[in-house]
């Protein structure tokens, strides 16, 4: 067979081992069945969902024609790969803290604002005005949903202010 679609190929295979990886990571946690559903039962469907997905785009790259004569991949966007990365990591270590370096938590407020303004900076165009509408809409959102709406526990404010 000749792969007929670079692109699809190597996005397909991308699909199929982050789905793979994320269905071994969920197999470690209790899956539970779809009456009584464990930790791991989401994780697990959803990687094997991302993981059919994948083949499907791979199978579909080895048997369409070529969308133009020339499919290549292009160079790995570096910046904004570390400003998406970046922002996560951030993310995670605002609404946690980091007791190492004594960084309190910052709670979930504060770290989608962050979130929000780092991965802003990945595209070509920032607008920090645009970027604090956006953050806006997301936290109240998020609010809204997870401690309004489903009541989730944790904290929504930085330590300092919330006590």
């Amino acid at each position: 067979m000749q792969i007929k679609s670079k692109k699809n190929f190597v996005s397909g295979l991308m699909f199929a081992s982050v789905g793979v990886a994320f269905s071994l990571g969920a197999i470690s946690y209790n899956v539970g069945s779809a009456a009584r559903m464990g930790p791991g039962y989401f994780p697990l469907i959803l990687g094997a969902l991302l993981a059919v997905l994948g083949l499907v785009v791979v199978g579909g790259s080895l048997t369409a024609k070529p969308v133009s004569d020339s499919d290549p991949i292009g160079k790995i966007a570096w910046k904004p790969l570390g400003f998406i990365i970046g922002a996560n990591v951030l993310f995670g270590i605002l609404l946690a803290g980091l007791r190492s370096v004594g960084l309190p938590a910052m709670g979930l407020i504060v770290a989608i604002y962050a979130l929000v303004v780092v991965a802003c900076m990945a595209g070509t165009d920032f607008r920090m005005k645009l970027a604090m509408t956006l953050a806006t809409v997301l936290a109240i959102g998020s609010y809204l949903t997870f401690i309004v709406g489903l009541k989730l526990q944790f904290q929504v404010w930085p330590t300092f202010i919330s006590g």
